[in-house]
């Protein structure tokens, strides 16, 4: 029973968790109807998740260590259920936001909790390999349905179902938990180091928020400005409380010393920025620019989707022979080539000449990237601290991609001015995809200059093909 039941309840989850960051993709243009969003306000539906998502993940981890696996999962999921039931009955923008940003916190519990006991449950062998390909299928399962499914409920149900659907999965998948053994706390002595937490999230929610309020306050305004000291401030005091905690650090700084470890979490924030931008415009471009309802932009997403299952597919075939820091530069490359292309649109365009091609190419590229920074990010990384590693990739990306939406949702704001028309909207859309291909090329420059040659890792080992994609999420210890 204890071997079934983590891995149907681990499933159902990660599709859960995967599907929820890009559902509400599509309903974007909807959701800013609805409720009365202005252009950079949108961007908090994402931010919110992303911020408390990425920001809590690490203590998320600490915490199912602490408590227990299964009773940080079942606490999780009821949080998670509950705040996507508050996201569907909002009725204004803060409430929408906050629903989001309480999302965040229970996929930040239930994400760690589950692969850890999905680990514990398959711990070496074909079995644990055959476990993490059912995780990995769900993993590119979700976010590949994601948009489909949240551009068919935005258009025929309404954008409030892009919230509500996550209700059932999230019901389903604590009954299934609920037949999982009891497990045992792994750290019961340790306590978690809940401030250095909140500070750090706190602190990059403020930055964000000080980023995107630029439209009304200019860079060198007392606004802005002490805006952003507070948020430094709050960060310095993160990096104090890690170094003195007399609890468990979220981070041992010591960590960044290593050159793999530094340099594929500052290729992975940068790459999380321009992706999550790129996504956000192309979603906005084909429906506002080009008038395409909601169900058909997320069917139009499905080639994006396949082309990083092919990419990630092609990663792990070239990488028995390439080695992971060179993928990372040609995956860089081809995915900067792509957001130029994209910069190319027009307001007059289509799907099959603006679109369709840059979604490929950007596409197979960012795949290639997603196990060789995986592969990088844990190099030489002593065994008791790879799940920390792994934890802090997929922070970084999370990290990265609100920052770099605020950052590109402002500049691109900027370029559209006040008067939305086609035209100045494909300017601003433009800019923004020109950025996000500059962003890529900086990982690149990251990889050339901070990366190892030969990091430890070498290649990926055909037996942990499947931990090696678990841990692209940063989910496996």
């Amino acid at each position: 029973m204890f071997r079934k039941s983590p891995l149907a309840a681990v499933a159902v989850v990660q599709f859960m968790v995967s599907l929820d960051l890009s559902v509400v993709n599509v309903g974007l243009p909807r959701i800013a109807a609805g409720l009365g969003f202005s252009p950079l306000g949108l961007t908090w539906v994402i931010h919110a998740y992303a911020l408390t998502f990425g920001g809590l993940l690490l203590l998320g981890g600490k915490a199912a260590d602490r408590y227990g696996r299964k009773r940080v999962l079942l606490a999780g999921l009821a949080g998670f259920a509950l705040a996507c039931l508050a996201g569907g009955l909002a009725q204004s923008p803060g409430q929408l936001v906050a629903a989001r940003a309480a999302q965040g916190v229970g996929a930040a519990a239930v994400a760690p909790a589950a692969a850890a006991l999905l680990t514990a449950a398959f711990p070496a062998g074909r079995p644990r390999v055959r476990a993490f390909g059912v995780w990995s299928a769900m993993n590119a399962a979700g976010g590949a349905l994601g948009v489909l499914v949240g551009g068919v409920l935005t258009e025929y149900a309404g954008w409030r179902w892009t919230m509500f659907i996550s209700v059932p999965m999230a019901a389903v998948a604590y009954a299934l938990a609920r037949r999982v053994d009891t497990d045992r706390p792994t750290a019961p002595g340790s306590r978690p180091d809940v401030l250095g937490g909140i500070l750090a999230t706190a602190g990059m929610s403020l930055l964000v928020f000080g980023v995107v309020r630029t439209d009304r306050h200019g860079w060198i305004s007392a606004v802005t400005l002490t805006t952003l000291a507070v948020a430094v401030a709050l960060l310095a005091g993160f990096v104090a409380v890690e170094r003195t905690t007399t609890r468990d650090p979220l981070i041992r700084f010591e960590l960044l010393a290593n050159r793999s470890v530094a340099g594929a979490n500052g290729y992975n924030l940068l790459v999380g920025a321009a992706m999550a931008a790129a996504f956000y415009f192309a979603s906005l471009y084909l429906q506002r620019v080009l008038d395409i309802g909601p169900a058909l932009a997320g069917a139009m997403f499905l080639p994006f989707s396949l082309g990083v299952v092919a990419g990630s597919v092609l990663a792990v075939k070239l990488g028995y022979r390439i080695a992971p820091r060179t993928l990372l530069i040609a995956g860089g490359l081809l995915t900067a080539a792509g957001f130029a292309w994209f910069s190319r649109v027009s307001p007059d365009g289509t799907f099959a000449t603006d679109v369709l091609g840059p979604s490929i190419v950007a596409s197979v590229g960012f795949g290639l990237c997603l196990a060789p920074v995986v592969s990088i990010a844990t190099a030489g990384v002593p065994p008791e601290q790879a799940g920390t590693a792994s934890g802090l990739l997929n922070s970084s990306r999370q990290i990265g991609a609100s920052l770099g939406l605020a950052a590109l949702g402002t500049a691109a704001q900027h370029r559209t001015g006040d008067v939305a028309t086609a035209a100045a909207l494909t300017d601003g859309y433009a800019l923004a995809f020109t950025l996000s291909a500059t962003l890529l090329l900086a990982a690149v420059v990251v990889a050339l200059t901070v990366l190892p040659r030969n990091p430890a890792t070498g290649a990926i080992p055909a037996r942990t093909e499947g931990a090696a994609r678990s841990r692209q999420s940063g989910l496996t210890p």
